[in-house]
């Protein structure tokens, strides 16, 4: 077998321009379907992550009544008891943001609009988000401080600004009345375009002195190291909290519509995708051809002279395996170099500020995903492999006396 192997790779290297021209067509399709997918899947993952580091988080656990209504009155009781096992739960877990969450009316004493109330612990929610970060007016409130941040779009839409004051009216837990006045200290840029329009932002110690929901929190958001670990960390949680009235849920779970929008959306680049592999299967069909007619008088005189057919294909198989292999791993380190150096594409005019609409960067991030990689790379070796069967199977029909007087 040994022998074999030394022949084909010989092969593959009397004809250096043949074997660079079939290794630069792999490298060319693994770096362009490594590249497509990069490019729509970094999309998502931006997107994903804007909206579960301001919404629901990776892993919630609420009441297991809230899912189904969300009232204040069902609310849980949180503690450093509490605090103590989810951290033991799981050795993975990174961050514990707790909030509490209401619908209230905010006025400006002309104009009354629907808001989204957030109580955070603001030290917590930015080592999660950065929500320090998206501040563009003012300051955020102390702990202690019966002050506000809101929304850009919400300012505007009631046209107050910093150092106003804003009116909060609602109901708190248990049909107790909720309102009071609290200075605006701070106007943020939300990530999340609705929320923008809507968030008000207070400390976690107010808004449960505000709802009458002192202890209580409408959800604490769980953080593992890595996103991929979400599933096994929430199944570790929901054994640590499965006698108690709480329900563990992933971020699939809360916001099954966003999965359902990103494959509707997805079908579009699958598509091209697809097409894209038809495209470089073709490609390589044509280099194969070219390769194997030039070959055919060699093919015969190997026959005549007593190769068998058997060792012959095999010897060829081999030089196929080879050629696939080095353009396959030098398309992906190729794919991981170009990625690396135009990460990430910064748009401009009309792109760009359609994204600024929608509260994102104007910046088009690249995934570098391990799974696309290797995945990308089997499936251009595997159509290699499979347009490579054309001159076993020519070997195996090949005339050998035609073939030695070509």
């Amino acid at each position: 077998m040994l022998i074999y192997f030394k022949l084909a790779w010989r092969n593959i290297w009397r004809k250096r321009r043949r074997t660079m021209i079939t290794v630069s067509a792999i490298v060319f399709a693994v770096i362009a379907a490594i590249m497509m997918q990069s490019v729509n899947r970094g999309s998502y993952e931006m997107m994903i992550d804007h909206t579960v580091s301001f919404s629901t988080g990776y892993i919630q656990i609420q009441d297991y009544r809230y899912e189904d209504e969300s009232s204040l009155d069902n609310a849980f009781y949180f503690d450093d008891d509490i605090r103590e096992r989810v951290l033991g739960a799981d050795e993975r877990i990174t961050h514990i943001i707790p909030r509490i969450e209401t619908f209230m009316l905010a006025a400006n004493g002309g104009y009354t609009r629907g808001s989204v109330v957030l109580g955070v612990d603001l030290e917590k929610e930015h080592r999660f988000n950065s929500i320090r970060d998206h501040l563009i007016d003012g300051r955020f409130f102390e702990p202690d401080e019966q002050a506000v941040v809101i929304g850009r779009g919400l300012s505007d839409r009631l046209q107050l600004a910093t150092g106003d004051t804003l009116i909060l009216i609602g109901q708190g837990r248990f049909g107790m009345s909720a309102s009071g006045l609290f200075e605006i200290t701070g106007v943020i840029q939300h990530p999340v375009r609705e929320m923008n329009n809507m968030a008000v932002y207070m400390s976690l110690e107010n808004a449960q002195w505000l709802l009458s929901a002192e202890d209580h929190l409408t959800a604490l958001l769980i953080s593992p190291e890595r996103e991929r670990q979400t599933s096994s960390v929430a199944e570790s949680l929901r054994s640590e909290f499965e006698e108690e009235d709480l329900a563990v849920l992933t971020w699939p779970e809360l916001m099954p519509e966003l999965l359902e929008l990103m494959e509707l959306d997805l079908a579009g680049p699958r598509f091209i995708t697809l097409v894209l592999y038809i495209v470089i299967g073709f490609g390589f069909l044509g280099t194969v051809l070219t390769m194997t007619m030039e070959r055919i008088r060699e093919f015969g005189v190997l026959l005549s002279i007593g190769m068998k057919r058997g060792r012959l294909c095999t010897v060829v198989f081999l030089e196929t395996l080879f050629i696939s292999i080095i353009g396959v791993l030098t398309g992906m380190a190729a794919a991981w170099g170009i990625l690396r150096l135009i990460d990430p594409i910064r748009l401009s005019g009309e792109a760009a500020q359609a994204l600024l609409d929608m509260g994102y960067e104007p910046l088009l991030p690249m995934s570098f995903a391990a799974d696309q990689f290797y995945m990308q790379g089997f499936y251009v070796f595997l159509i290699a492999m499979l347009v490579f069967l054309f001159p076993l199977v020519k070997i195996s029909r090949l005339n050998i006396l035609n073939a030695a007087r070509n």
